[in-house]
Formats: structure tokens, sequence, C-alpha cells
């Protein structure tokens, strides 16, 4: 029987994507390291392989061992910030593992290659941000998801490899990774909270972000491979509504049962506003978002509250130290 391969499917978007191909009836093989997603994420009735995607001897053998119709590739380490002082790691797993798939993909005629970019390809562009601008990220991590949307823009006009490309952004809801302190701010300020700690804001916490839930996502992602008029395209998904860091932080306390306490830091280098366009979206998959804010925060507040803390670990890989923000040098 065909399958579909979901890497990192065991982490955060990853595991949902699978559950809702698994709901659809479709066979689904999981590769992912657990660098960042758990195994409990993933579901039972999926085939789970631990492995990594730069690991090109084992992308290999799972295509020449299984009928691979589609490949939904959500594994990447995505810490935008993070990004400028692990440049070689964010490449090797970013760009390099990415190739490795596309390589496969195309030399046993996968039907559509479903990829998860990001709107950090975008940088400080004009807003809201659209599809049709001309993209100049801001940082390592953006500058990778782009060039491989570019290397499957190549792919596709020299082998005649389909593909999808979704950019969604600041994704938050149950299975996130909450004891990751470098990325998801949501999960960041719920663990704070659980570990009776001030939620860490960089800089004054005005910039702003529209925060997307998951269920919102992830059906939309994989529906996309039954719908021909979204092939060969790219999308931005997520919620339209920005709201500042500040603000989140407060409507964050507020559905955990408490009275928000902020700890400000020192900026760091960031884009200060980001928000995108949906209409495109809209048009082809007739999307509209069933959950707001408050709705996905109380959803994930119970998952989160019901789960526990999480410690958070120290990245073991810094590369650059020049610049890194002093929160990320301790524990």
């Amino acid at each position: 029987m065909k399958k579909i391969l979901v890497t990192g499917g065991a982490g955060f978007i990853g595991s949902h994507v699978v559950d809702e191909l698994i709901k659809s009836g479709k066979q689904v093989i999981v590769l992912d390291d657990l660098s960042g997603g758990f195994k409990e994420n993933v579901n039972k009735k999926a085939k789970f392989i631990k492995g990594s995607i730069t690991d090109y001897t084992l992308v290999k053998s799972i295509f020449k061992n299984n009928q691979i119709e589609y490949v939904f590739h959500l594994a990447a380490y995505a810490a935008e910030g993070l990004s400028h002082f692990i440049k070689r790691f964010n490449y090797e797993n970013n760009l390099i593992g990415s190739v490795n798939l596309i390589n496969c993909a195309v030399n046993y005629n996968v039907k559509c290659f479903v990829f998860t970019s990001s709107i950090a390809v975008y940088g400080k562009n004009q807003l809201p941000m659209r599809e049709d601008m001309i993209p100049v990220p801001e940082d390592s991590y953006g500058i990778a998801k782009l060039a491989v949307e570019q290397e499957l823009e190549a792919s596709h006009k020299m082998f005649g490899l389909d593909y999808i490309i979704f950019r969604p952004h600041n994704v938050y809801g149950e299975k996130q990774n909450i004891g990751d302190k470098y990325r998801n701010v949501i999960g960041i300020f719920m663990n704070q909270i659980m570990h009776k700690k001030p939620m860490s804001i960089f800089g004054d916490g005005t910039q702003s972000r529209a925060f997307s839930y998951v269920g919102d996502v992830a059906p939309i992602m994989v529906d996309s491979i039954a719908n021909k008029n979204a092939y060969n395209k790219i999308f931005n998904i997520g919620a339209d509504k920005p709201y500042s860091v500040k603000e989140l932080a407060e409507r964050v306390a507020l559905v955990m049962g408490t009275t928000p306490k902020i700890k400000y830091l020192e900026g760091r280098n960031e884009v200060l506003h980001a928000y995108s366009d949906h209409s495109k979206l809209q048009k082809v998959f007739k999307y509209k978002a069933r959950f707001d804010l408050n709705e996905g925060l109380k959803r994930m507040a119970q998952w989160a509250k019901k789960t526990g803390s999480k410690e958070s670990k120290k990245f073991s890989n810094i590369e650059i130290i020049k610049n890194l923000p002093k929160s990320w040098r301790g524990k």
C-alpha cells in the first residue's frame, strides 16, 4: 500500500498533521529524531522511525523500502532568534536535511512534496506580508527556509516534482514543546507560570505577531494534497489579527488563572511586527479560521496544566557567543 512520509511527526505541528492523515485513513510513516518532539506525540496507528533527515542513508532506505506517495516535511529546528548563533546546525538540519528528502522525492517519483516553511522568509517587508512580495529574511532560519522553497521550485522545473509550500506563523496549541526556552513564546509563558516565574519579554513588549492555533493549520495542510489548485504554489497560513507580546502575556496569564507578572529583558535583534495576508489561502481552500486567540489559549492551557511544566534545557551546540542574549547563556 502506498504511504505518506511525515518528517517531524513527533513534533508539534507534525504530530497534528499525522493525526489528521490517520483520521482520513492514510498509511503514515513518521521520521523524527526526537530532538524537539516526543514519541508519545506520535499516533499509535503510524509507523515510527527514529532518525534524522540528515542521515541520507536512512532517508534513502525509507523511500526504497516503501511506496512513498506524498511527503509532508515538517522536521526543523525552528528557533529564529537562536539561528544566528547556530548557523552550521541550522543549515545542516533545515537546509541539507531538506535536500536529502527532495533528492529522494525526485528519484522515487513522489506525487507531491508539502513543505512547511515560515513567514521568517519575509523579513522586514511591508505589512501585511503577502506571497507576491520579494523575501528578504533577517535570520539564518529564514534564509534556510527560503533556500528550500527555491530548491523545490527548481526541482519542479527540472524534474516535475510537484510541491505545496505553507508559510505558517507563531503556531501554538496542544503537544507543543513548552520546555524549549528559545522558541514558541506562548509555551514559554505557560511553562514559566507553572514554574512560578515571571513571564520574560525581550524589549518593551510592543513587538507584535498574529498567533495561530494548530487546529486551524494542520487540517488545511493535510487537505492540500487533494487540491490540484494548490500545487506548485505558496500559501501563508494562520491567524489574521496581530497582538503585542505584552498583551499576549496578559491573556496567557488570564487563561492560566494567575495575575500577569512580567520580567523585561534586553531587546534582541528581531523583526518587530509580523503578520500575514491570507486572501490567497482563502480563495484556494475557502479557508476561515475557527478558533480566536482566547479559545485557542484556553485549549492549550487546559492541556498544559494537565501535562505539567517542563524543565528548560540549554542548547548545547552554540557556535557563536558574540551578541548572544544573556538570558540564553545560563541553564
